[in-house]
């Protein structure tokens, strides 16, 4: 049933327009319901983001497979990504590139989600629990960027963190109602330009680290 689930969803994505088949493959290739809570499992291929703790959510698989399509991705680029959540785009990255770095700020997600991806062999994913607005600076720089809940402003400092040939993809608005996801890349003069790709929901972008342990 998952299988045949799983075929559908690709089927869905080509619908919606995503065109670059190394997408749909990576795609198809993760077990998405592996990432989500047990209770879940029988909606893991429906295209709809599901919760998965501490007030977040696994995005839809449509939204996972434009954000990744944007990013233009090449077998031998290193990718940051600030949010890692439950490690599905994360895992979805990891068949397009060479390495994945990521950030994630919940101490219980990142021990489940580094235990979950070491169990399932994703090997070239490096994930670290902090605070990703200031990115990862020993890995520094990257080819790529993604961020995987909403913010005002990127921070300067992440920018400075990205390669020549950088592609930053985001989703920007200072309300729930009214974010957009936005692509920044660079110019051939050095500085960034941006593009409006389309309208999105995403729980908020926060900084600092939470631990849980602290916390209770």
């Amino acid at each position: 049933m998952l299988e045949a689930n799983k075929v559908r969803l690709v089927m869905e994505l080509r619908q919606q327009g995503i065109t670059d088949q190394r997408v749909l493959s990576a795609i198809e290739r993760v077990p998405r319901e592996a990432f989500v809570p047990e209770a879940f499992h029988d909606q893991a291929y429906e295209n709809t983001a599901l919760p998965i703790g501490h007030g977040q959510t696994i995005s839809q698989p449509s939204v996972v497979a434009f954000m990744t399509e944007a990013l233009s991705i090449g077998p031998r680029m290193k990718v940051l990504e600030v949010g890692t959540g439950c490690g599905y785009q994360a895992a979805v990255l990891s068949g397009l590139c060479l390495r994945v770095y990521s950030i994630e700020r919940f101490q219980e997600l990142f021990r489940s989600t580094q235990k979950r991806l070491s169990e399932l062999r994703f090997n070239n994913i490096t994930i670290k629990w902090g605070d990703g607005l200031q990115g990862w600076f020993e890995q520094a720089p990257f080819d790529r960027l993604i961020l995987t809940a909403a913010i005002k402003e990127i921070p300067k400092i992440l920018f400075d963190q990205m390669a020549d040939n950088g592609i930053v993809i985001a989703p920007l608005g200072k309300r729930a109602d009214d974010q957009w996801l936005v692509k920044f890349f660079r110019r051939n003069n050095g500085e960034w330009g941006q593009e409006s790709l389309l309208p999105v929901r995403f729980v908020p972008m926060l900084s600092g680290i939470v631990d849980e342990n602290v916390d209770s």
